[in-house]
């Protein structure tokens, strides 16, 4: 019998302080309380979905920290997070305003997982936990966190390379951590690093050093041509509601998806991930991979959260018919050479 896949994600999560009303947040009305990060959003999308999933980080020796630690155990997801007792757990605010998100705003400065390093991937059990994974699932965010967890990111990055662990890089740049300067040259090192990329058509561009142009299968075809060139063996490029487009060794795979009119789309590249990687370590076809990943995003927008929508099988077996679903959400990935 052959064992269950097991996939490891790294990076940081939050609290969430979510505004339900489109009062302004010094009314002090209407507050709730989630969490989120981009890895654990993809690591609950996969327990949903099946996959053993296993979350190395950081988290404040704090209320949030025992809270997100609860949550994410609850969804199925095993937690190796050390405690640290001189940071505390990072916060993120989520304003609203018609119903909809409108910004949300950060807290992360000298958080727990700003305190990422090397030491804390070397430990017994997380380095075990790499090299013994399916896939090491990964994201530009952490890069952007400061030295130590650029620093954390690599040296995993390495144990899974040299343990025949598939590395799955997100680029995921966030703006608001480091410049574009910045950002281009190490995130275009973490891509050569990697075996699978997943990638928005403007950070394609911004890794590559090139405009961007308009949305479309064509010039993310393009992009993902190059971004390939650089080492990765797959390069996933999403392109919202247009669907998707991968680019393999040997085909361009091109995935439009159902248009849907989102409540909350924060999540959504996440989600499409933990959709694309539930079928990949299945051994689905390339085809199968889009078609998920473009469902599981979808479905993601329809519910308030960054990861509450995500969707379980059952789910995945229901017709999605959600305003502006259309013929489009039943195709599947067309190859195109």
């Amino acid at each position: 019998m052959s064992r269950p896949a097991h996939v490891v994600t790294l990076g940081e999560t939050m609290g969430l302080i979510e505004m339900e009303t489109s009062a302004p947040v010094t009314t002090g009305i209407g507050q709730s309380l989630r969490f989120g990060g981009a890895e654990t959003n993809v690591a609950i999308g996969l327990s949903r979905l099946g996959v053993r999933c296993t979350w190395l980080s950081r988290l404040g020796d704090d209320a949030l920290g025992e809270y997100v630690e609860r949550q994410l155990i609850s969804e199925g997801v095993v937690v190796r997070a050390a405690r640290d007792h001189q940071a505390p757990t990072g916060l993120m605010l989520k304003e609203m305003h018609g119903g909809r998100p409108v910004r949300v705003r950060y807290y992360r400065s000298s958080s727990a997982a700003s305190r990422l390093s090397v030491a804390d991937v070397a430990e017994a059990g997380n380095r075990a936990a790499i090299e013994a994974a399916d896939v090491l699932h990964v994201s530009g965010i952490t890069a952007a966190l400061g030295p130590g967890p650029a620093a954390a990111l690599v040296r995993a990055i390495e144990l899974a390379r040299a343990s025949g662990t598939t590395v799955s890089f997100d680029v995921n740049h966030r703006a608001s951590l480091w410049s574009d300067e910045q950002a281009a040259p190490a995130l275009a090192r973490l891509v050569a690093a990697a075996d699978l990329v997943f990638a928005g058509q403007e950070e394609a561009a911004l890794v590559l050093g090139t405009v961007a142009g308009e949305a479309s299968f064509e010039r993310a075809e393009e992009l993902a041509d190059r971004l390939r060139s650089l080492g990765p063996a797959t390069v996933v490029i999403k392109l919202g509601a247009l669907g998707a487009l991968a680019v393999t060794r040997d085909a361009v795979h091109r995935a439009p998806t159902a248009p849907v009119d989102p409540i909350d789309p924060v999540g959504a590249g996440d989600a499409f991930v933990a959709g694309y990687l539930a079928e990949f370590v299945s051994g689905r076809e390339e085809a199968e991979r889009l078609a998920t990943a473009n469902r599981t995003g979808a479905e993601v927008c329809l519910v308030h959260g960054d990861w509450e929508g995500l969707p379980t099988r059952a789910t995945l077996a229901r017709p999605l018919t959600p305003p502006r679903a259309s013929a489009a959400a039943g195709r599947r990935a067309e190859v195109v050479r």
